[in-house]
């Protein structure tokens, strides 16, 4: 099971999911990310590729709720650097949701594919992928990677590692703790269709990346960045 990544679509991945549902859904997952130290991976990230005197343009694909974006805007606030932060997602009603979730942050949310964000923007610094990748397949992610080199940004993935202690562990956490049904399905799945580092090295050199770091990190997360052009 744990041998090579699942197949099996997630919940969160449906056309129609009723929005009280995502909403709780949305909601139980900034807790999850917050209290297991996930937004640490992207700060940490963030802070080896940002230039304190220079301004950027921050692009989270799939930002869903905005939760890591808003996360992103109280780090930066604090650590003083110069972000324009922006959210990109395809369904209008994470966009909706993340309206209000952000109302008081100085984010821009755009409502479509992030393969059509140039439409919206000439330019972007860096790609910001947290918890989005392991919804991708094998050639989604070479084509990804491959998008940020040709743009000459930063790609920086915060994702997770498949790992039958990480799977076991947070199956029985949602189960009982949990009042969202995508949650309790779809956070066991999502380490099963996330990665094993020689994965995430596999894809890299299909994409032919040249300059990039793959890192394990606590609890099961990789942390990817691809550097490319811009590095």
């Amino acid at each position: 099971m744990f041998k090579f990544r699942s197949h099996e679509k997630e919940l969160l991945d449906q056309e129609e999911i009723p929005s009280t549902d995502l909403f709780l859904n949305l909601r139980e997952l900034d807790f999850i990310n917050h209290w297991l130290g996930g937004y640490n991976i992207s700060f940490n990230a963030l802070k080896k590729v940002i230039k304190p005197v220079k301004s950027h343009i921050l692009v989270d694909i799939g930002c869903g709720g905005g939760d890591t974006l808003k996360r992103i805007d109280h780090w930066n606030k604090k650590a003083g650097y110069k972000l324009d932060l922006y959210g990109v997602d395809i369904k209008p009603v994470c966009i909706a949701y993340a309206k209000e979730n952000l109302k008081t942050a100085p984010v821009k949310l755009i409502c479509d594919d992030y393969r059509h964000i140039f439409n919206h923007l000439k330019q972007v610094d860096i790609i910001h992928a947290c918890l989005f990748c392991h919804h991708l397949s094998e050639n989604q992610l070479i084509e990804l990677v491959r998008f940020a080199l040709e743009n000459k940004s930063v790609l920086i993935v915060n994702d997770l590692e498949r790992n039958p202690l990480a799977y076991y562990a947070i199956k029985w956490l949602t189960k009982l703790f949990s009042k969202s049904y995508l949650v309790k399905n779809d956070a066991p799945l999502s380490v099963l269709r996330g990665f094993k580092k020689t994965e995430w090295l596999s894809i890299l050199n299909k994409a032919g990346a040249v300059n990039y770091s793959v890192r394990n990190k606590w609890a099961f997360r990789h942390e990817v960045i691809v550097y490319g052009n811009a590095g």
